[in-house]
């Protein structure tokens, strides 16, 4: 099996402001560490009427950064399921 490149597990800033989140209408499930990505994304599909082949950068650099966040957070289960083995 092969090794997995070490993840850092520290949170990202959160660079969108609660204000520009609430300005663009982000439901508060999508309010995480890649809202700063939604806002373009969801202006470009609004602009585009939805078209499939539009927005494609936007819609990856989101779905990447989402991407980032969930091994972020498998990482971080796996360091507390490592530590609590280590205890028992």
């Amino acid at each position: 099996m092969p090794k997995e490149l070490p993840v850092d597990t520290t949170p990202p800033p959160v660079k969108a402001t609660v204000e520009e989140m609430h300005a663009a209408n982000i439901d508060m499930v999508y309010r995480d560490f890649c809202a700063h990505l939604l806002i373009p994304l969801n202006e470009c599909r609004r602009n585009s009427f939805y078209l499939p082949w539009k927005c494609e950068h936007e819609r990856h650099a989101y779905e990447l950064c989402q991407y980032k966040e969930y091994k972020r957070r498998v990482a971080m289960v796996d360091e507390e399921r490592k530590a609590a083995k280590s205890k028992a």
